[in-house]
């Protein structure tokens, strides 16, 4: 069977380590065709939010169907005792929220990856029945190898203290990218949701700086053009939307008579 027909898409490792500009969005939907809407959009990827989603582990992998089926790379941002389950369902990339020492960055690169012969690797239970490894029909070493090349940890940094270890997370062997959450940083900086102001800017610039130092993606929040322009220059290059903000701007607009061009 060609790749394109494995459950599991390879692309995103080698995506945060290309240096181009990624766009993609959250969606804390729980609906496989909202993940499909948002592949045949033309985002590179979707982080399917089961921080603060209500979707079961059933509804998560059928949008980890759909994403495959429509051509997007899926993310699974989840807590680290999920981590395990979304990744045998066949998510791309795990992104785990509130990291905020190295120490913890380690477990969790170490939870992504299954054990080398020889020692290294990681500390996955290994099992070859669900869908990442087509329930068996591409199990064995071809699918561990597979999984460790190609799977990525997404960190976030939302709190001060994490904010202070950015350089020290971004630097653990087995991260990938290190994605700044915006709001919840406002928060925890005593900010409320108001992180456009000059302390938490700074803060952001911060991690972006010392993840872009250590060689790794940085990521951010970029509601609006300007977002993503503003950030850049300070080395961001992994920029989410959110299918909800987008959604209930668009109707917003229908409401109020200002209907966009759309086809049926």
């Amino acid at each position: 069977m060609s790749l394109s027909h494995h459950p599991l898409d390879p692309r995103l490792a080698d995506m945060l380590r290309s240096g181009r500009r990624l766009r993609g969005i959250f969606n804390s939907i729980p609906s496989p065709a909202v993940i499909e809407m948002c592949g045949y959009a033309g985002f590179d990827f979707v982080v399917i939010d089961n921080e603060h989603g209500s979707a079961d582990l059933q509804c998560t992998e059928h949008m980890l169907r759909a994403a495959r089926a429509s051509g997007i790379v899926p993310i699974v941002r989840c807590f680290e005792h999920d981590m395990a389950r979304v990744l045998d369902m066949g998510a791309s990339g795990v992104q785990v929220p509130m990291v905020e020492t190295p120490e913890q960055a380690l477990r969790l690169a170490q939870r992504l990856r299954y054990p080398q012969p020889g020692g290294g690797g990681g500390l996955r239970g290994s099992a070859f029945s669900p869908r990442a490894a087509g329930y068996g029909a591409f199990g064995g070493s071809a699918h561990t190898q597979r999984s460790n090349e190609s799977l990525a940890l997404i960190v976030m940094i939302e709190t001060p203290l994490g904010v202070a270890n950015a350089a020290a997370i971004a630097a653990v062997p087995g991260v990938d990218a290190v994605f700044v959450g915006p709001n919840d940083l406002a928060h925890t900086m005593g900010h409320e949701n108001r992180w456009l102001e000059a302390p938490v800017q700074q803060a952001i610039e911060q991690v972006l700086r010392a993840v872009t130092s250590q060689g790794k993606c940085p990521g951010i929040l970029a509601l609006t053009a300007a977002d993503e322009q503003r950030y850049a220059p300070m080395g961001a290059r992994y920029f989410a939307n959110v299918t909800t903000g987008l959604f209930t701007q668009a109707l917003r607009q229908a409401a109020s008579g200002g209907n966009p061009a759309i086809s049926y």
